[in-house]
């Protein structure tokens, strides 16, 4: 299964910190091709960088291991997240001007958008992987990355400067997710993000909750918005 392969090779890769990618063939015994498309997906998501030859994994930047904590989660349940960002694709339409936000669910749909057939569509985003994927979506989409503080932990845009940028547009969808969802409130453990989300969920038109089933249940420190406050929570 890709899913589980591409996890054993991030964990491979994350004892040994670099390795070839004929290392890689002979240890999982696949093929070429097979390893350049993983190493592809897995660079994509920012959890590895592509070296001639090889793959390194991206340390953590300091002891708290800030970074490498992003990357466990880009992994984690990814079959239940690629699931539930199908289901929000089909909520996009022509011409919509869409919020993505940080989260390792909504970059799933970041990455089937790299597909899409769009004419017109706009994209905005504090996520710093989403802003890598600027280079595969079609060029005549109108594509904006949020500047601000660089939070590693999130892998995301943050602070008062993101936030203002966010006053000068126009969201038709916001596309988020959330640490948990309990009956009455979806919720995160960081309040920077708390804050850039409740703001765009209170500037856009339509509302999108994203999470996998993991998430439902959990509480986090600081509110992002009641549950009823979305017009649909998609979930696999």
């Amino acid at each position: 299964m890709e899913n589980l392969r591409t996890r054993q090779i991030l964990a491979y890769l994350k004892s040994k910190k670099s390795c070839s990618l004929g290392e890689l063939m002979k240890r999982f015994r696949i093929s070429s091709a097979t390893i350049h498309r993983d190493a592809e997906l897995l660079a994509q998501r920012g959890v590895v960088e592509r070296v001639r030859g090889g793959l390194v994994y991206h340390d953590a930047p300091d002891s708290h291991g800030d970074a490498a904590c992003y990357q466990d989660r880009v992994v984690a349940n990814r079959s239940a997240k690629v699931l539930a960002a199908k289901k929000a694709l089909a909520m996009i339409e022509e011409g919509d001007i869409i919020f993505l936000d940080s989260s390792t669910t909504v970059f799933e749909l970041a990455m089937l958008l790299t597909h899409a057939s769009f004419d017109h569509l706009t994209v905005i985003t504090n996520a710093v992987p989403v802003m890598h994927l600027f280079r595969k979506f079609p060029a005549h989409w109108s594509l904006i990355g949020l500047g601000g503080n660089y939070d590693p932990q999130l892998n995301s845009i943050l602070g008062m400067s993101a936030l203002e940028q966010l006053s000068h547009f126009n969201v038709t969808k916001a596309f988020v997710s959330a640490f948990g969802l309990d009956d009455k409130t979806a919720t995160t453990n960081h309040e920077r993000q708390a804050e850039i989300l409740r703001r765009v969920l209170d500037m856009a038109d339509k509302h999108y909750l994203l999470v996998d089933h993991t998430k439902l249940g959990r509480k986090g420190l600081y509110r992002i918005a009641a549950r009823g406050g979305f017009d649909a929570i998609v979930t696999d």
